[in-house]
This record gives structure tokens, sequence and C-alpha cells, in this order.
């Protein structure tokens, strides 16, 4: 009996018609990759395994528990509650009060910001305590098991949502994008958690980028536009990055002349010996950064080096950035009388999570222009027509006019990304910050956005922060480097 098998499938994702008539089988022993461009319907085909979308037409058996490991926080309301609080991670106080990583592994999470905990009632956890410690030591979690979430890095968070589905010892392991933005030494980790599952009888079936394909896959499915292109068996010397059909493609893009105002300042960050601690651990120690006005800039480093910590300094979420000293804009801290909001007025900002922030009913309109009070979709006051005209320009600009009215949740990764640039633009902010903005992303699309983002950065008043663990994702204007590893300066060139 097949472990998995689709039979003429199609399958509609709200009003929109995703995927169609899909005929495959998973036979035992087979560990498949589903490849194929963004908005090629590969989340959408295993979020259809997992249950979580109706088939109009065809069949679909499954064998045996099934296991879906989303990408972000979305597998559990409280979590994602947790996560969309933005200071929350930064805040000991609060992370206090936020579920553990045991919590999560063991089902046990209390609702946000529980005080009484004989006021919650859970179930008992069906996890035993020797898979979670085997899971738990195969993932290196074993020393964050009793760490609030909130406070893991990239890295750590992506192993502790697979052990989260591992310790329940599924049947099918279905995994959406899961070596995105982690840094060598977790995509290791990964990888080697991945083969030992299936030399334990786990079937492995993963979305994934051609260059992420790990060792224990025996076969690729390609995805064309929701339809199977090529069912093969994976051979590491015919899938390349060169020469599959997703690979970077003739980029046009039209000239984007969105240059910021001219602006009076010489230095549009200086960071003097800052110093960041959490329960007596120093997350940044003795970091000095100095970046002019102009200058292009990608800053890297390993999962939990610090970097996103620095990020939330410069844009102000950070609630020690009184407790160090450094000048934004040639004014200390903001400048006497500065507010947050004045700070972040002359930043764009770009996060990994930055997607989870918004209503599910949202549309791109509302997205982008959104980034004109730096709010997450909801705002009060009533747009201009002249920033009106502006959400317009840069949805043009940047390829998304035609799904203005769409909820940004409809798009694939690829359109998301491009409206949150569109949104951190639309200010026409002197400061751009880019954190992981490719996550996600095919070869073709990723090559786009740096395109874009060479050229909106192309003028000698746009400061560029570009944040990667991929040298492939840079884009091309970048001059300088900075890397943290353990929450020091470990490079500066």
């Amino acid at each position: 009996m097949f472990p998995l098998s689709l039979e003429n499938v199609s399958v509609r994702k709200y009003d929109t018609p995703v995927l169609f008539d899909l005929d495959w089988r998973v036979s035992p022993g087979e560990h498949w990759a589903i490849i194929g461009g963004n908005g090629a319907g590969k989340t959408t085909l295993l979020e259809t395994i997992a249950g979580r979308w109706a088939t109009t037409q065809g069949r679909l058996k499954k064998r045996g528990a099934v296991e879906f490991v989303a990408n972000d926080y979305s597998f559990h309301r409280v979590a994602r509650a947790a996560a969309q609080y933005h200071q929350q991670r930064f805040q000991a106080h609060e992370a206090a009060i936020a579920p553990t990583v045991r919590e999560v592994l063991t089902e046990q999470m209390k609702p946000v910001g529980t005080v009484n905990d004989q006021s919650v009632q859970l179930a008992k956890s069906q996890v035993a305590e020797r898979s979670l410690q085997e899971v738990a030591e195969l993932l290196q979690l074993t020393e964050l098991l009793d760490q609030p979430f909130i406070t893991l890095s990239n890295g750590e968070t992506r192993r502790m949502l697979l052990a989260r589905s591992l310790v329940k010892r599924p049947d099918i392991l279905l995994l959406d994008h899961p070596f995105v933005g982690l840094d060598v030494l977790s995509r290791g980790i990964l990888r080697e958690a991945l083969g030992e599952f299936t030399r334990q009888g786990t079937t492995i079936i993963l979305a994934t980028s051609v260059t992420e394909i790990p060792d224990c896959i025996t076969h690729i499915l390609k995805l064309e536009k929701g339809r199977i292109k090529t069912k093969t068996e994976f051979d590491n010397n015919v899938i390349t990055f060169e020469n599959t059909s997703i690979s970077t493609r003739s980029i046009k893009i039209p000239k984007i002349d969105i240059e910021p105002a001219s602006a009076d300042y010489e230095y549009a960050f200086d960071l003097r010996n800052i110093k960041v601690v959490y329960n007596g651990k120093a997350v940044l120690d003795d970091v000095n950064w100095k970046v002019k006005k102009g200058e292009k800039w990608a800053l890297t480093g390993p999962n939990g080096s610090g970097k996103s910590t620095l990020l939330s300094l410069l844009t102000a979420d950070h609630p020690q950035r009184f407790a160090n000293d450094y000048d934004l804009f040639d004014q200390k801290r903001g400048g006497k009388g500065a507010s947050i909001w004045d700070i972040k007025q002359k930043i764009g900002h770009v996060s990994p999570e930055l997607h989870l922030y918004f209503h599910t009913e949202t549309t791109v309109f509302k997205a982008i222009a959104s980034g004109f009070f730096d709010a997450t979709g909801v705002y009060f006051k009533k747009l201009d027509e002249t920033q009106t005209e502006q959400v317009g320009r840069l949805a043009e600009l940047l390829g998304v006019a035609h799904a203005m009215e769409r909820t940004l949740q409809k798009l694939s990764k690829g359109e998301q990304r491009l409206v949150l640039l569109a949104r951190a633009l639309v200010k026409n902010p002197p400061l751009l910050i880019l954190d992981e903005p490719c996550q996600g992303l095919d070869i073709g699309a990723v090559e786009y956005f740096k395109s874009v983002v060479d050229a909106v950065c192309g003028s000698d008043e746009r400061t560029l922060i570009y944040v990667s663990h991929y040298p492939h994702e840079i884009p091309d204007c970048v001059e300088y480097f900075l890397r943290l590893d353990k929450g020091k300066v470990a490079e500066l060139k």
C-alpha cells in the first residue's frame, strides 16, 4: 500500500484554483522534494496533504499519522500571538510569561500573559519524556528546553518547529521550506536529523529550493502553475543550480527613480560600545559600527549572533536602547525630544516575520499604505492624494499593481516580499533595512528582488543594511560587510 497517493486531484485556495489534475504516488521507502517557482503550488500541496485544504475533485489517500511543519509561527494560535508582539522577544519580563520551548513541544502552552497558572487547565501531554529528550538531543535543543521560545534565534526556532512534529513520531512528515533562514551549522543539523528519521521509517516530503535538497531525498516532483511538470528520481548531478529551468533568468525592470530627499546628516548611525544583556548573558558585547549616508552594507553572522537584536536598536524597538550610546542621523538616540515614530519615519524595514503581523483581510493596497504610519495594515488617518498616488506608483514599479485589492495572504511568497518592499519604500526613507528579505523565494525571484534593491539603492542619499545567510542573495550594490559572532564584531570590512 502506498503511504500517499493522489488521483486526479484539484484544489481551490479561497476563491482561486491552485492545483490541477495531480496524479502522484509515494511508494514505501521513497522521500520526495517538491520544487518549482513561486506560485507553483508547493505549499498548497503540502497543506492539502495535511488536511488544511479540501480537494475540489479527485481522491487523496494517506496512510498513518501526518505532521506538517510550517515555515512560520502559524502552527498554533498561542505561539502566533506570542510571536506577533514585536518587542516581546527583546523584553525579559515579557518573555518570562511566554511559552517555553518545552511547553511548545509538549503542547502545554498557556494563553500569552497568563498570570495564575491554576486558572488554565491543560490536557495531559501525549509526548513521552523519552521521545522529547531524544528529539531535543538530535536537534541540539536540550539546553533550550526551558527558555521562552520567542527569545530563540531564527535557526533555533526552525529546529523547534521541526522537533514539535518529530516528538509525535509521524509516519509522514511534511516540511515547508525548512532550510530558509538557517545558517550553515543549522542546515547541517537539519540534514542530519532528516536522514536519521528516514532511517527510522518516516516518509519525508518537503517543499524546497532546488539548491537545498537533502541527501535523504530519493525523488523530485516539479510543479509549474499548479500542475505536475515532472516526476523523477533524484540525481544530485542532474538537478543543479545552473541547469534547472527555474534558475536565474534575464531580469528586466523599469527605471526606479524614487530617490529620497537630500537630508542634512553625515552618518545614518554611529554605534559605540553597544551592549545588550539578558539574564546575565551578553547578546551584544562591545559592538562599534559607523555607517555613513549612502553606504550599502551587508550584515551577516550565524543564527543567534545578535543580528536581530542589533537591528532592533536601529528601528527603536528595543527597550535597552536607552542604556546604550549611539547616534541616529547625527542625533543622539534620535535626538532630544525625538519619539520612536520620528525615528521610524526615516527608516524602511522588512523582517522575516513581518507578514505575520497583518490581519488576514489586509489588502495589498492597505499593506503598502501602512508603511506611511509604521502600522501593519491598520491605520486611522486617510491617505491624501499624493500618498495614494505613491502607493500606486510603488505597486506598479514592483509588479504587484494587479493585486491591489487581493489580500496579502493570497499572494505567493515572492509577491508578498515585493509588497513588503513597497511598504518599506512608500515613505521614501533615507535608511532601508532588509532583514533576510528573500526567505522562501525561488532563484529567479531572488534575482529579480536583488535587481529591484540595486535600482532603489542607486542613490547616494539612500543607505542600505542587508541581512542574509546566503552570499548569492546579496545585491551588487553592497560594498561593505559586518559579520557578528556570539554578539561580537568578528569582521568589519
